[in-house]
Order: C-alpha cells, then structure tokens, then sequence
C-alpha cells in the first residue's frame, strides 16, 4: 500500500515493497500465493480492495497467513489493528517483513501490540502538525489550499476581493431571510 496518487504514479514505494515481499518469501521458504496492492489508499481504512481480497482468501483456507512488507502499510490504527487480529490472526498468522512480526510467537504478538500503538501514534502526530500548520496559515491569512470565494492570492497571502465580499454579503442577507 501507498498513500498517494503521487506515490503510485512517480514512486518505486510498491515496486520495492513487492520485492521485499518476494524475497522474505524465498528466505523463509514461503509459498508466495499472490501480492495484493491497494495503491494510493491510505491505511486509516481496512475498507481496500487488495486487503480485502487478502482476508477473504485467509477465511476461505486459500491461504495460512498474510505476509505484509509493514504494519503501518496494514493499518495505523489500534482499533483496526484489535479487529483484525480477533477477526483473522488468531486463526491465522500474520507476518511482517520489516517488523520482524510473527503472531506464531509471543514475541511476534507482543511486537505486533506495540508497533500498532506507535504506527497510530504517529498518524495522529502527523494530524495535529498539519492541522496546527494549516490554522497558522488561515489566521496569517496566508493561501494554505484552493483561493475561498471573496479572496485573491496575492504573493502568498489572501485580500479580500471587494466584488466577491458584495456576493457573499447578499448571500448572507438572503439566508437570514430563509432562502437557501
């Protein structure tokens, strides 16, 4: 899995993963069933394409385990994390390449537990940075995304657009009367 349009079209990220995957396989003389990607979809949903069809062929005794090059590629979230190991990794095993995962072992479930903390630690680290930044920039009245209606972008900043604020005002004006 990668995150972005920009990794999938630019990237070797899913290139290189699949080749890690291959040969952990080889070394470990693991029978390599299939390599599922879900490029571009971010790890805060187990609802992927790839993963799903990984799962599904977990339940239905195709396959013994789920190789993941790492868990963070799986999912970032505790909550996910504990559904998915009640769901299918008591039953099954899952193994991580880069995490040295192995839910066979105690060591392997314990390894798993705490890097799932840390993988949902850090994409919540990851939220409040970018929210923090994103509130600097609108209050400094600084362009952060696409120019709102009744703004221009001028060198890096936003100034009220005088014609655009007359629209807005009228729209106002219209809903405090009821229109919509």
């Amino acid at each position: 899995r990668v995150s972005t349009e920009e990794q999938v079209q630019d990237g070797v990220s899913l290139e290189a993963q699949m080749d890690k995957l291959r040969q952990y396989a080889e070394l470990y003389d693991i029978e390599l069933i299939d390599i599922k990607s879900d490029a571009g979809l971010s790890a805060k949903t187990l609802s992927r394409p790839g993963l799903q069809t990984a799962l599904d062929a977990l339940d239905a005794g195709e396959a013994d385990a789920l190789l993941i090059y790492k868990l963070d590629r799986l999912t970032r979230s505790v909550a996910d994390l504990g559904r998915l190991i009640e769901t299918h990794f008591q039953k099954h095993q899952l193994l991580s390449v880069t995490d040295h995962i192995d839910t066979s072992t105690a060591n392997g479930r314990l390894i798993l537990n705490v890097l799932g903390s840390v993988s949902q630690w850090e994409r919540e680290t990851v939220v409040e940075r970018t929210v923090t930044a994103l509130r600097y920039l609108k209050d400094q009245r600084r362009v952060y995304g696409h120019v709102p209606l009744g703004y221009n972008a001028v060198d890096g900043s936003l100034t009220p657009d005088d014609e655009e604020q007359m629209v807005i005002a009228e729209i106002q004006d219209l809903r405090s009367k009821g229109h919509s």
